[in-house]
């Protein structure tokens, strides 16, 4: 689709709001106009804006995998190349998923993997969550005896400890967009802080002064190595409190914003609310009939506190069939 430079932010929420908006791909600019990717000329074409035939070049991660399977197709069959899974890199380790249908063929994607990857120092199978901070198994199937790693993100750097502390690199152009969004000198609270990588990237880009509660102590001594990692580079400052959020965020004051990248199964949003004073990030796990229920219960919320507000909602990524991971941007008056 080919917009005007001073119209691309507000068509770009219009086509991801009628989900056309292809965000594999990325966006062309010159000086007058942007090319924005579209998954349906035809609606897109009705928005009464030019569509054009060109062909935009897939994101990097979204490359990458595209060369694994390129390289994959030598050695699988296309029977086995269906059950073909995406991956992860966190630092130097990838990690992937090894249905049955493809474990006989573990070392064939080991060797495809370090084609494209030939940093690689561990490649480990994920396995599912266990406990209440959601931490995986991995089972390590080549290289180095460990799931310790330095992981590099929007100019920042994490020591990460996948054995004990809960890291989704997904996350990576989210954390961006909030650092965007934030302004310099606003107050910020973020909840279920993990290993910092929100904070870390918001400060590495804005003067603020950051709040970040977490209780799992591996993520807080981990944290902590990661705001001395990137000193030099932060603008803003992180204080960092080991402790349940739903004990201590109550103690605390307001704050300009609040993030929350909640945890799976659990329900913080009036706590969460109750602390923003103009705007609220809330991230949630949804089904894709109940979003609309989601932003009504948003708005609920708000109006039991005496509070007005604008809720956007967007989809993140799957998370299971029709199931979604959401951020709710929350405007409050």
């Amino acid at each position: 689709m080919k917009v005007p430079r001073e119209k691309t932010e507000k068509v770009k929420k219009l086509l991801k709001k009628l989900e056309i908006y292809d965000g594999k791909r990325r966006p062309r600019r010159t000086e007058d106009f942007v090319f924005l990717p579209v998954l349906d000329p035809d609606k897109a074409q009705k928005l009464g804006l030019e569509v054009v035939g060109i062909d935009l070049p897939l994101r990097p991660e979204r490359q990458i995998y595209k060369n694994l399977e390129i390289v994959l197709q030598k050695k699988l069959n296309p029977e086995e190349m269906k059950y073909l899974r995406r991956y992860d890199i966190i630092g130097d380790i990838a990690i992937i998923q090894l249905p049955p249908e493809l474990k006989h063929r573990k070392m064939e994607i080991v060797e495809a993997l370090l084609t494209v990857h030939p940093f690689l120092k561990v490649v480990a199978v994920k396995g599912f969550h266990r406990g209440a901070f959601r931490i995986r198994d991995y089972s390590i199937i080549w290289g180095e005896r460990r799931l310790t790693t330095v992981h590099k993100e929007n100019g920042v750097e994490f020591k990460v400890d996948l054995s004990k502390v809960f890291f989704n690199p997904r996350m990576k152009g989210e954390r961006y967009r909030l650092a965007q969004t934030v302004e310099d000198g606003e107050r910020i609270l973020l909840m279920f802080a993990g290993v910092l990588p929100y904070a870390l990237v918001i400060a590495r880009y804005r003067n603020v002064e950051i709040t970040a509660v977490e209780l799992n102590e591996d993520a807080v001594r981990l944290g902590v190595e990661n705001i001395e990692l990137n000193r030099r580079k932060l603008k803003g400052k992180i204080e960092l409190i080991r402790g349940d959020v739903f004990e201590v965020v109550p103690k605390l004051p307001a704050f300009d914003r609040v993030i929350s990248p909640t945890p799976k199964g659990v329900d913080a949003l009036s706590l969460a609310l109750s602390k923003a004073e103009k705007w609220l990030h809330y991230y949630d796990f949804v089904h894709e009939k109940k979003i609309d229920g989601f932003r009504r219960r948003i708005i609920e919320e708000c109006r039991k506190l005496g509070r007005d507000c604008s809720v956007q909602v967007k989809k993140l990524s799957d998370y299971k069939p029709h199931v979604f991971k959401v951020c709710a941007d929350v405007e409050l008056r």
